[in-house]
């Protein structure tokens, strides 16, 4: 399927112009942040908590501790959405209501299930790995059998999901084009910064490759 259909819970309302059900382009957001935020409600309290994680064809995978309250309430079938969003300007009008931000979000509503499959834990923790720095789990320890027996890994079909995206300059009323002001885009982006290096690297070892390997930013 090149679109997700939307449903009535996924189905953007407000400025609808901006919705965005493409399979595709819902993968790429998701494929290039680094940190979603699942919602879910546990005992009547709602909780928002921030986590990693990484996409595997059409489904995301989020892990943590066994003991974690979270994830063994999502893992009982808590329902669930989780939140991406990429943050690429700061728009500045002429009028402080038509301030906005250029953004790419998407949100995915479902039912995350455990998994328990040996072999499909360990491939969703590589995947985990790979996603925050391509290249990683090759070069590190895997994780051994407690660390395992530690961890749950959840996986959330991306099956009920929509994308929101604007971009663009600001959009001011005709009667504000004349105000001494300035306005337009303030393009922002996430830069990683030279590498430190937690003591001696073995003789031969490299710095990081990928995300981490980035030049610094520059400053004006």
């Amino acid at each position: 399927m090149a679109e997700t259909s939307p449903t009535p819970r996924t189905r953007v309302r407000r400025l609808p112009n901006r919705a965005v059900y493409d399979r595709t382009a819902i993968h790429a957001i998701l494929d290039e942040a680094l940190v979603c935020h699942i919602g879910f409600v546990h005992e009547g309290q709602p909780f928002v908590l921030p986590t990693t994680y990484a996409r595997v064809g059409d489904a995301l995978f989020v892990h943590g501790s066994a003991a974690s309250r979270m994830l063994r309430g999502l893992g009982d079938g808590i329902p669930v959405c989780i939140t991406v969003t990429l943050l690429d300007g700061l728009v500045l009008a002429r009028s402080a209501f038509h301030h906005s931000m250029n953004y790419r979000s998407v949100v995915i509503l479902g039912v995350a299930t455990e998994v328990t499959d040996g072999a499909e834990r360990l491939h969703a923790l590589e995947a985990i790995v790979e996603h925050v720095n391509p290249g990683r789990w090759a070069q590190v320890r895997p994780p051994n059998e407690r660390e395992l027996k530690a961890t749950m890994v959840l996986r959330l079909p991306i099956a009920e999901a929509s994308a929101k995206i604007r971009t663009g300059p600001p959009l001011d009323d005709a009667e504000d084009l004349g105000w001494p002001c300035w306005a337009g885009e303030v393009p922002l982006r996430l830069v990683s910064l030279a590498p430190m290096a937690d003591g001696e690297p073995p003789p031969g070892v490299v710095a990081p490759n990928g995300r981490l390997h980035a030049e610094p930013a520059r400053v004006a």
